[in-house]
């Protein structure tokens, strides 16, 4: 089965403030099919360290946006990932742990695999260092 670049994301809300902003943002990058969700975890730390977590079909009224999202959502992340996922966290913070497939690049990622090529290195850049280059080409 031809799958592209599989990425994962761990976006906390600290103090638990979390609007539903980013769900419109990410509806639209799986309507245009740039993406497919596989996985999508919420996770809370409490203010004394403890962890709890629960799929979007557990999903309370606080997360009910992401309802309306498309996808195979659930099955893949383990407790053990849930585990590593809110030792990251601060406490009394949220987060939302979010796994997905980059459609657009299926098509390249199978011709690479089909013609015997392997990616040594797949890294991101972070935003910071990016908006700083651009700073200095500017200056």
């Amino acid at each position: 089965m031809p799958i592209g670049p599989v990425e994962y994301i761990i976006i906390e809300f600290p103090g638990n403030r979390f609007n539903g902003e980013i769900v419109p943002a990410l509806k639209e990058l799986v309507e245009k099919q740039l993406i497919q969700i596989i996985d999508l975890v919420f996770i809370k730390k409490g203010a004394d360290g403890s962890i709890t977590s629960f799929e979007l079909n557990a999903s309370d009224e606080e997360y009910a946006p992401f309802d309306t999202l498309d996808g195979e959502i659930g099955g893949l992340l383990n407790e053990d990932d849930i585990i590593q996922a809110g030792a990251e966290l601060a406490p009394n913070s949220s987060a939302a742990l979010l796994v997905w497939e980059n459609v657009w690049a299926t098509r390249f990622a199978d011709a690479v695999r089909g013609s015997g090529g392997r990616v040594l290195i797949n890294e991101r850049i972070p935003h910071s260092l990016v908006e700083a280059a651009f700073a200095a080409l500017q200056a």
